[in-house]
């Protein structure tokens, strides 16, 4: 009797198994997983590896400006790092980059032209790109001459007039574009105005796992010149902070761009929902989400300058701010 028990405990056991197996096989044949492509350097190999880069840094290079936060987050500037190394090195490691930038309104006329054709010119060469070009207006983006690895996807977006308005909705859409497509097929994001043009070499030694932007008419002031948000009651407020950061310009991770846009997200709807309107917009709200989730890496000036500055520490100017016709920009 105990081989006959012992036989049935086997034909049970077996039986069991092959029914999870069915069961599972059934359940992943009529809801697969969408494939989550490992791009953030969690591998032991690729993280070591970008470390690995940023220990080549001359930080001594440049004397005349800050080149290190008190975090020890690098600041990039010119001369500090070898270009031919950081892109080889991000060949290497099979890095991309998805763009993303907003052109609604008469912005589009004006300005996405010369960005992307100068994008063209020299952002991120080597790397694939992708540009999401984000407008009210898709059927007049105009066709641009892409080069080997680039895209471009236009998504259709409603048009808003009031700035809190277009500051929610340009954070909850990067985050919605994140989290549909940019996750599967890229590693970094980078998110720009589309009043800027590329002047000179942006490229590779930008990425990191979080990127900030220095504002070109703060970065050597005090810190009591920063126009933080001073409204105690709006999720903005700041008393103090780093450095003070403009908003033409961040990017990392896609994961970190994520809960960056959506920590931004929910603090303009919970301010609007109040009343309150943060001084200088997703501006205000990106400082103070940098100000507690310090940035990896820190963009000199030289990223995004207004040439109407003196350029006494502007040794290569990579992207500049595009001049404001306001007349021409407003709506009629």
């Amino acid at each position: 009797m105990s081989g006959l028990n012992e036989k049935v405990v086997r034909v049970g056991t077996l039986s069991c198994l092959l029914f999870v197996v069915i069961s599972l096989n059934y359940i992943y044949s009529r809801y697969p997983l969408k494939k989550v492509v490992d791009l953030s350097p969690d591998k032991e190999e690729q993280h070591r590896q970008i470390i690995d880069m940023d220990n080549t840094l001359d930080f001594g290079a440049r004397d005349d400006v800050k080149t290190r936060t008190t975090w020890m987050a690098p600041i990039i500037w010119e001369e500090m790092f070898d270009p031919h190394y950081y892109k080889q090195m991000h060949i290497h490691l099979q890095s991309s980059v998805a763009l993303t930038v907003f052109a609604v309104g008469r912005y589009l006329d004006a300005y996405i032209k010369t960005f992307l054709t100068s994008a063209e010119k020299h952002f991120m060469l080597g790397l694939p790109v992708t540009y999401y070009v984000f407008t009210d207006t898709p059927e007049k983006v105009p066709n641009i001459e892409l080069g080997p690895l680039r895209k471009l996807k236009v998504i259709p977006v409603e048009k808003h007039s009031r700035w809190q308005d277009i500051s929610m909705v340009r954070m909850r859409t990067i985050s919605e574009i994140i989290e549909s497509e940019i996750r599967h097929s890229f590693r970094y994001v980078f998110c720009f105005d589309v009043d800027q043009e590329f002047k000179g070499r942006f490229g590779p030694e930008a990425l990191g796992e979080s990127v900030a932007l220095l504002h070109a008419h703060y970065y050597k002031l005090p810190k009591y010149r920063f126009t933080y948000d001073k409204h105690p009651n709006s999720k903005a407020f700041m008393e103090t902070g780093d450095f003070y950061y403009h908003a033409a310009i961040f990017g990392g991770f896609w994961k970190n761009v994520k809960n960056l846009t959506d920590v931004c997200y929910q603090r303009i709807l919970e301010d609007k929902m109040n009343n309150v309107e943060a001084e200088w917009h997703d501006e205000s709200h990106l400082n103070k989400y940098f100000w507690i989730n310090k940035p990896s890496r820190l963009l000199s000036p030289e990223y995004c300058w207004d040439l109407t500055l003196p350029d006494y520490d502007i040794r290569v100017t990579r992207l500049i701010w595009a001049e404001k016709d306001y007349d021409r920009l407003r709506e009629t």
